[in-house]
């Protein structure tokens, strides 16, 4: 987390876990923000739509979830489902009227979720190699048989990790198996508003077919990929960034224009 940032503000769950977040106050529709798998809410994708939101005017939230940056839990306890839900209780007890979700590699299947679950909420979604149903298609379906092994003695198998600090990730049964209930790219995803969807070929992570599929499998005619192709994994240079803030200006601008 940026230590130049005030502190964080509380969301208390009825399950009694303290989601942090930050707000800026403005306009509808609202930005929220979706980070990716053990990332936090004070990474620099979060804080330039913080910035681009207050410029323009609109109301911004991000957040961590549970096991996440400043939020209560621990981080290998979490799973998928959990941590839609801590995106839908922000969603219902933190904003008010139609909320574009920006969502960053695993918050691309949260904003999927989330829409999902509130689509009256949903003005428009913005995903950034968004990982959808990545524990089965793509952390299941590597592991090799002595890690499923392993998985089945302790619980967990401990992937690298080539980012930040290299911590190795800690993958649970639990995280697995939850991830089975929650899979979209199986059939048509109920969702009917405009999407925007970023990929860079050179994602070592997710490949950019995934939004290929997001494409295909969602309901809505009104969605859009830009493939980057020198783009990696985190679209976090200062022109992934520019990119960014000219999609999600192009989609406010098309909502502001089509409620008029």
């Amino acid at each position: 987390m940026d230590d130049s940032q005030p502190a964080a503000l509380i969301l208390t769950r009825d399950n009694g876990a303290a989601i942090a977040y930050h707000q800026t106050p403005g306009r509808q529709p609202g930005v929220v923000f979706l980070t990716g798998f053990k990332s936090d809410m004070g990474g620099g994708k979060a804080l330039a739509l913080e910035a681009f939101c207050r410029h323009r005017g609109h109301a911004f939230t991000r957040f961590d979830y549970q096991g996440h940056g400043a939020s209560s839990g621990n981080f290998d306890d979490g799973c998928i489902g959990e941590w839609a839900d801590d995106a839908i209780d922000v969603l219902d007890q933190l904003t008010d009227g139609p909320q574009v979700l920006v969502g960053s590699s695993m918050g691309g299947w949260i904003m999927l979720l989330a829409a999902r679950a509130r689509p009256r909420r949903i003005a428009g979604l913005v995903g950034l190699a968004s990982a959808p149903d990545f524990t089965e298609d793509l952390i299941g379906a590597q592991l090799s048989a002595a890690q499923k092994a392993e998985l089945d003695t302790n619980g967990f198998v401990e992937l690298a990790n080539d980012y930040d600090d290299g911590e190795p990730y800690r993958i649970s049964k639990r995280l697995l198996a939850d991830g089975k209930n929650q899979l979209l790219l199986r059939g048509e995803i109920a969702i009917d508003c405009p999407v925007r969807l970023i990929h860079g070929i050179k994602d070592a992570d997710v490949p950019w077919q995934t939004s290929l599929r997001i494409m295909e499998c969602v309901r809505a005619d009104d969605v859009e990929v830009q493939l980057v192709k020198s783009g990696e994994h985190r679209l976090s240079e200062d022109h992934d960034l520019e990119r960014l803030r000219r999609t999600l200006a192009a989609l406010l601008d098309q909502l502001a224009n089509s409620a008029v």
